[in-house]
């Protein structure tokens, strides 16, 4: 799905973005249908979430990645060419550094993706650093997420999985509203403080304004950006028993805990470093893990099967 704004809002403010933003669908695999969209306004920027997301489905299904992924971001770049609108902010992953030997993760550090999903993403930061030298008219921001986790602070707007969640934070809130009976924690003998594998977590608050602060850069007459990328993450690391703790502490549940074996391809530690988005960006994350958790639970709490109208039977597995 392609959704482009008319206009930008810096604060969240849930009835104006319903107000003064004008949503256009279409699928980025159908090059008609954002031909027809681009014909109907002008745009000057792009921000491209667009795409499939899930590293185990990845694995599963690669074809049907490489073709979101991959040919849906060459569809949409040329439709942008074709429309003179060479401003664009792509939604990458810090899966393009696969198991990096040591933390923390800079830019500059090995692109070695693991698994089908990191791979697509790559190919596509690929593709824009070509067309980028073959054009110089294009400006383009890869923006390298590390773990987006949390919800608006209202509470209305938060994240909904279908089926089973693919991340941590979601199953743990599904499990904290009875939804599901435990969590598997995948390898608890790392050489870590608690054993447990160390991420970096950001508030999905602070990814929303690391693209605004991107956006502003595009549009800065004295820079000329060219095609870089840049970590957006805290820059600290915590491990998935913190995770558990604080979760626990924000909602008032206790989260029963299964331990697993090891999943091939996990990175024992993996955190980033966000000094370049801090200095080139002028931005930098607000949000701790007490605050991500504190806002998941507000919508959990208030959304306890998602934007769903009406309650769903329990769901089954435990796997994370």
């Amino acid at each position: 799905m392609l959704i482009l704004a008319m206009k930008l809002l810096a604060v969240w403010d849930i009835q104006a973005i319903l107000s003064t933003f004008l949503l256009l669908q279409a699928d980025i695999r159908d090059k008609d249908g954002l031909e027809k969209v681009f014909a109907s306004a002008r745009f000057d920027a792009v921000i491209h979430f667009a795409g499939l997301k899930a590293v185990g489905e990845s694995v599963q299904k690669p074809l049907l990645y490489y073709d979101h992924n991959v040919v849906g971001t060459i569809n949409l770049l040329e439709i942008m060419a074709a429309h003179g609108c060479k401003k664009l902010v792509f939604s990458s992953s810090a899966a393009v550094y696969g198991s990096p030997k040591n933390s923390p993760c800079t830019e500059d550090f090995p692109l070695i993706p693991h698994n089908p999903y990191g791979r697509t993403k790559l190919m596509a930061e690929e593709i824009c650093r070509d067309i980028y030298h073959s054009d110089p008219e294009w400006s383009i921001i890869l923006l390298r997420y590390f773990n987006p986790v949390g919800a608006h602070p209202s509470g209305y707007v938060g994240e909904d999985p279908c089926g089973t969640p693919n991340n941590l934070m979601p199953f743990v809130q599904q499990i904290a509203v009875g939804r599901r009976p435990s969590l598997t924690i995948f390898g608890n003998n790392y050489a870590t403080k608690d054993g447990t594998g160390v991420r970096d977590y950001i508030h999905v608050v602070d990814l929303a304004e690391g693209h605004l602060f991107a956006l502003r850069k595009l549009f800065d007459s004295s820079s000329n950006i060219g095609c870089e990328a840049y970590n957006l993450g805290t820059g600290k690391g915590t491990s998935v028993l913190e995770i558990v703790n604080a979760f626990e502490k924000a909602s008032g549940k206790k989260i029963p805990l299964v331990m697993g074996q090891r999943r091939p391809g996990d990175a024992e530690i993996l955190f980033s470093s966000p000094a370049k988005a801090e200095r080139e960006l002028h931005w930098k994350a607000k949000y701790g893990i007490a605050e991500m958790c504190r806002d998941l639970w507000n919508w959990a709490s208030k959304h306890p099967y998602g934007y769903a109208a009406s309650e769903s039977p329990k769901l089954n597995g435990s796997s994370r």
